[in-house]
């Protein structure tokens, strides 16, 4: 029997447990919110697709009750809020540092052993900051941001090759951020032959520049943050880690030397299988994308500092 607990009933949150339901990644799914009702509605409108969909996973919701949370093999943690106008990122930082902070201890009261995934924003300092506060074994810590990331990245590439998007490979690494994320063009490839044999350096440039805004630009048209490729690829993450799937995904882990970084979570493509994430995949970057790599790390790590300014860590 396994078992995945999804922390935050929001739109992120109630997709990536519909996802893991509906794929019967587990044999159970619970969400849990702080708000009365939410997610035991979402589960109950959920349950009634099982016959329609034809899925046998159990979905239930709880209102704050972490015990119904008990021996999860996998916690996804979307809590947080979006930042409100006026509100300084130092500010959300803050607030957002207390929430992740407080779900975990709940969690791993009740699953001493589960693996966490990290959706909360901003995702490598949360991602950061589990890390520091759980004392958890680095590899069973893991920010979905690259998944994500990347996802977005082969749908550009695949719009602008007019192909399936299930036929390109493409992979985002660094951070998670409009501008600290670095698509490796380079290693693109549409049916294992270089992207770049297909299209213009111009055409791949545009691919590039608008992954990077790829979350900025659903902002700007729903007004609010993007959630069915945000829930999907955290869905996408615990499947590969709960069937044992071996992927290569690139994910938010903890270096400790790899891509000469330490001290730090950032994306890199990592094996995802039962363990957590099992090995980290060392890509020979070029000068450019080394550059860019330690930029985007120098970026996340001034974000990090607040952390300690909080008092967070």
């Amino acid at each position: 029997m396994s078992k995945v607990t999804v922390v935050g009933a929001g739109n992120v949150g109630a997709t990536c447990a519909n996802v893991l339901a509906f794929n019967e990644v587990a044999d159970e799914v619970i969400m849990l919110d702080v708000k009365e009702g939410v997610s035991e509605g979402k589960a109950i409108d959920m349950n009634q697709t099982a016959q329609l969909l034809g899925f046998d996973s159990r979905i239930k919701g709880v209102t704050n009750d972490y015990a119904a949370t008990a021996n999860s093999d996998v916690v996804v943690i979307t809590s947080g809020i979006p930042r409100k106008p006026g509100m300084t990122r130092e500010e959300l930082i803050g607030v957002n540092a207390g929430i992740v902070k407080s779900v975990a201890e709940s969690i791993l009261k009740y699953s001493p052993n589960a693996i966490l995934v990290i959706i909360s924003n901003p995702m490598d300092t949360m991602t950061y900051l589990a890390s520091k506060v759980t004392g958890l074994p680095k590899h069973r810590i893991i920010g979905m941001g690259g998944a994500l990331d990347s996802s977005r990245f082969k749908y550009y590439l695949s719009q602008a090759l007019e192909c399936n998007p299930n036929e390109v490979e493409g992979m985002v690494i660094g951070g998670h951020g409009d501008t600290t994320m670095i698509p490796v063009a380079r290693l693109a490839t549409y049916k294992g032959i270089p992207v770049s044999e297909f299209l213009s350096k111009e055409v791949l440039d545009k691919v590039v520049a608008d992954t990077m805004v790829g979350g900025a630009t659903l902002t700007g048209l729903l007004g609010t943050s993007a959630w069915y490729a945000p829930g999907a690829a955290g869905a996408y993450v615990v499947e590969s880690i709960i069937h044992d799937q071996k992927k290569v995904i690139p994910c938010c882990v903890a270096l400790e030397g790899e891509y000469g970084q330490n001290d730090i979570c950032i994306g890199v493509p990592v094996v995802l299988g039962k363990n957590g994430w099992e090995k980290v995949i060392d890509i020979k970057l070029t000068a450019d994308e080394k550059e860019k790599f330690e930029a985007s790390a120098a970026a996340v790590r001034k974000t990090n500092a607040v952390l300690k300014e909080n008092g967070a860590i």
